[in-house]
């Protein structure tokens, strides 16, 4: 074992006042990659997982559901940037409806559900020490929305990246931040035991966690999931959407053969020369919404018995430790997956939900979908598709990608998408207000900048 780069790692992290536990489930991992261990999942040791329990088929008592509630806290990951958007603060804070971000909507979805149920149903967010302090300032504009006695946050641990040349923590001086990665969200269970907001929540008497991505605005809190997980026992449960062909990048659960538990299977744990099983949307016919339900006094348990180490199978992502930079060293950034732990739990469940809870925003042209009039806004604040199929967006990476470009390039408002099946932009366009979409549409690059005059109508205007 490379007892300097793992000494110099440890000690990197206590003075970054990284907490013991957490080097300790770091230095798990380390000794793993060292070890030459890659997280890959073969596809002969897994069975596929073809008819897992139907929401849909579920029946739950207002009663048993306001039970549930009552002793749940909705948990949401909020640690990302958007740098892939072209941002720098959380993601959760770009406005997406009627001014409305990500967070105001999560903070009215759980308004809504406590006001239903008369039920305290704590927000707690899991950050970066990159986006706690915008988050926190935000959520300055809903002071109800804070329960006496529990935190609105906790943090998600840090570690440094590694060298790919020798497992060494990396030098960056040009920028020292860039030294650091987080630990993927597997760390959600190490952070909760770390920060004490586990302890906490258990000492107020509650039970259950929903968690789920803050750019994920399908995942409101649930009242019939959360009614059927109590009932069920189950320690965890995984929500899963039934599969298409734009799903194929995305994890999927199968059985493992050695002991039939549930596992999670990421891309990054598939052999190049088996990605063909891993996108066969027929052979895994179902996909990981990293909506997760677990029991909080379960996880305290296997935590505290394991040394907060679960032993989530490891991820090995390499990149180079400037993002931006790729001529800049390689490292490797030690990864686990919040979902992974549905191995660790015996008698974990899955369950198949519509496909309305799975709304992440990834890239704009996520973003102007969900903008548009092709989704609305319900009364629980959950957007909904207004259409049979979403159109497909497909904008140019060279101007639209990072949010500024975009949003300079709509500013007189969204194009109406509620009759399209498609817009594909390539070139520089702007768009002028009440532009309507009908059908199949696809704007040319004009070689220049150009603008879509306000009113214009693109497409099929024989399906308007």
């Amino acid at each position: 074992m490379s007892v300097e780069g793992l000494g110099s790692a440890q000690e990197k992290m206590r003075a970054g006042g990284v907490a013991e536990s957490a080097i300790d489930v770091f230095s798990h991992y380390y000794r793993a990659l060292e070890a030459g261990e890659t997280g890959l999942i073969r596809e002969d040791t897994i069975t596929p997982l073809l008819d897992p329990p139907k929401l849909e088929e579920v029946s739950v008592g207002e009663d048993a559901a306001r039970a549930a509630l009552s002793k749940t806290v909705v948990i949401k990951l909020n640690g990302g940037l958007g740098t892939s958007m072209g941002m720098d603060k959380a993601k959760s804070l770009l406005p997406v409806r009627d001014g409305k971000t990500f967070l105001d909507l999560i903070v009215a979805q759980v308004r809504h559900v406590r006001e239903q149920y008369g039920v305290t149903l704590p927000l707690v967010l899991m950050n970066s020490f990159r986006t706690r302090e915008d988050s926190l300032a935000a959520l300055g504009a809903h002071p109800d929305i804070a329960v006496q006695g529990l935190p609105l946050d906790f943090i998600q641990n840090k570690e440094p990246k590694l060298l790919v040349s020798d497992l060494t923590p990396v030098q960056w001086p040009a920028d020292p931040e860039l030294e650091w990665c987080p630990p993927g969200h597997g760390d959600i269970y190490t952070a909760l035991l770390t920060s004490g907001v586990l302890e906490k929540l258990l000492a107020a008497g509650y039970k259950y966690a929903s968690t789920s991505n803050s750019d994920n605005l399908g995942a409101a809190p649930d009242p019939r999931i959360a009614g059927w997980f109590a009932a069920s026992g189950a320690p965890y449960a995984a929500e899963l959407c039934r599969r298409t062909a734009a799903d194929r990048k995305g994890g999927h659960l199968a059985i493992r053969t050695s002991d039939g538990r549930l596992i999670l299977r990421d891309t990054a744990q598939t052999a190049p020369e088996e990605m063909d099983y891993f996108t066969d949307e027929h052979r895994h016919p179902y996909f990981h919404t990293n909506n997760l339900w677990f029991d909080l006094e379960k996880l305290h348990a296997a935590l505290v018995e394991r040394g907060a180490v679960l032993g989530l199978p490891l991820i090995r992502n390499t990149k180079t430790v400037d993002p931006t930079d790729s001529t800049s060293p390689e490292v490797f950034q030690i990864e686990t997956a919040m979902g992974a732990a549905i191995e660790v739990f015996e008698g974990a469940q899955a369950i198949v939900v519509g496909r309305e809870r799975f709304l992440p925003v990834k890239t704009t042209n996520d973003l102007l979908l969900l903008r548009s009039d092709a989704y609305e806004l319900t009364p629980e604040n959950t957007l909904r598709l207004a259409v049979e199929k979403a159109p497909l967006i497909d904008l140019d990476t060279k101007h639209y990608k990072l949010v500024p470009d975009f949003d300079a390039r709509f500013l007189e408002g969204t194009p109406s998408l509620r009759h399209a099946t498609g817009l594909k932009v390539r070139g520089d366009w702007t768009f002028g207000a009440g532009v309507v979409v009908t059908g199949n549409a696809e704007l040319n690059d004009p070689g220049q900048p150009a603008a879509v005059p306000t009113g214009a109508h693109l497409g099929s205007p024989d399906q308007d």
